[in-house]
């Protein structure tokens, strides 16, 4: 008999508040770039959205209490930190680069409701 194990990550969910749909697609499609996907419509009619590129997926779901998530986060891998960091600045989102890990760059960006994400930059090679 073999060990389940953990294969890949499907989606990371992100908790948002009600009504507020359009500023999640101005920034996961506006900012970060990703696609608008639609959901089943069996979960549509709770709300939230769902984005895609590659194998980049974020689901937004509605919560009726609200908190965003400021510690935990996903952490993203971008191929181009420093140009990633001139359109957030271009759309007024704020980014702040940390380098406290040597030999990573990287720094946060928060969404929309507050919620924090993480961008790596990809090492060469």
């Amino acid at each position: 008999m073999t060990t389940p194990r953990l294969v890949r990550l499907d989606h990371v969910q992100l908790a948002m508040p009600a009504g507020k749909e359009p500023e999640a697609v101005a920034f996961y499609e506006g900012v970060l770039g990703l696609a608008s996907v639609p959901k089943p419509p069996v979960l549509a009619a709770r709300g939230g959205c769902w984005f895609e590129r590659g194998s980049v997926v974020v689901h937004l779901g509605v919560d009726p209490s609200f908190t965003p998530a400021t510690k935990a986060h996903p952490a993203f891998l971008v191929d181009d930190l420093d140009a990633l960091a001139v359109s957030l600045a271009a759309a007024g989102v704020r980014f702040t680069y940390d380098d406290a890990l040597e030999g990573v760059r990287r720094g946060y960006v928060a969404d929309p409701f507050g919620n924090r994400i993480e961008l790596i930059q990809e090492s060469p090679g």
